[in-house]
């Protein structure tokens, strides 16, 4: 349908100010995936990839159980008028994305500013996300649906341990509600087996033509809901700092495809002791830099005015 799905992932050597893109395609890899591949392609030794701890059983009984949701209307959010940007050739990746680097004390703080919240660095980087996008809505109160990548693997394994482990639960977050309250949409969804409910789901569509995808992503119904975006974090990476192949130093950052049904792909890594953010926009909303980058700024300046102050 002419949509780009490439998964961005950038490099910042040592000693450079400069961003290396890579895209690998999410058909054939997830986040996690297409990162080891990258790091094993430039001399990486890593071997078992993280696994999925949560016991929901994967099952066609949860996907039967999400049949009403699935059904259920869709809405798209309204956005205000953004600055156009330049005309983008189809399959291209978008020029609208900006990126920030947390040293290794300011990551240390975001991790306790999150176990001071009793919440995740997840679920603390959404909110603060959420809150960073909401003005530029039409309606700012309204309730905003994002999607929350889930990393399979250990339920449904594939032939190749970097291939497509991704499912998904899709949460809403309110103006009011903070850090805990996204965090408790998640575990919520989660202990509701949604996650494996939409992995089912993916697997049904084998038995449905190409024409009928083709209307169920012009009608939004590809997902389980309409979402403003994608939040995807891929955890931690290298923390002991063992890594010592040279062409695997610097600087990481990664963000999930956007979609013309989900226009903002955000992601964070964290390597060797140090978390980045990406955030970057779909074509048919914006193909300006500055947007994306007043954003992160936002985004950014929310996250450290919510760091501890010892």
């Amino acid at each position: 349908m002419g949509e780009f799905v490439g998964i961005r992932y950038g490099q910042i050597k040592p000693g450079s100010k400069e961003v290396e893109w890579h895209f690998l395609s999410h058909i054939e890899y997830d986040g996690i995936g297409a990162f080891a591949k990258l790091l094993r392609e430039r001399g990486a030794d890593i071997r078992d990839l993280p696994r999925i701890t949560h016991h929901a059983p994967l099952s066609w009984g949860a996907f039967l159980r999400s049949v009403p949701e699935l059904l259920a209307p869709r809405r798209r959010l309204k956005w205000q008028k953004l600055p156009s940007g330049d005309p983008l050739p189809k399959q291209t990746p978008t020029p609208a994305v900006a990126w920030h680097v947390f040293d290794e004390d300011q990551t240390a703080k975001i991790r306790r500013s999150a176990r001071n919240s009793q919440v995740t660095v997840n679920s603390l980087l959404l909110k603060y996300l959420d809150r960073t996008i909401r003005p530029y809505l039409e309606d700012p109160s309204q309730a905003n649906p994002w999607m929350v990548p889930v990393n399979m693997r250990g339920k449904a394994d594939q032939p190749e341990d970097t291939g497509n482990h991704s499912s998904y639960v899709g949460i809403r977050v309110l103006a009011s509600e903070g850090a805990r309250d996204v965090q408790n949409h998640i575990y919520e969804s989660l202990a509701k087996g949604r996650h494996c409910a939409n992995w089912k789901a993916f697997d049904a569509t084998r038995f449905t033509s190409e024409k009928m995808k083709h209307h169920l992503i012009r009608t939004d119904r590809a997902t389980s809901q309409w979402n403003l975006g994608s939040f995807s974090n891929l955890g931690v990476w290298d923390a002991e700092k063992q890594i010592d192949a040279p062409e695997c130093q610097g600087d990481w950052l990664f963000a999930p495809p956007t979609l013309a049904i989900q226009m903002l792909g955000a992601g964070c890594v964290t390597f060797r002791g140090k978390l980045s953010l990406t955030l970057h926009v779909h074509p048919d909303l914006t193909t300006s830099p500055e947007v994306p980058a007043e954003w992160m700024r936002r985004w950014v300046r929310e996250i450290e005015t919510g760091f501890p102050k010892t």
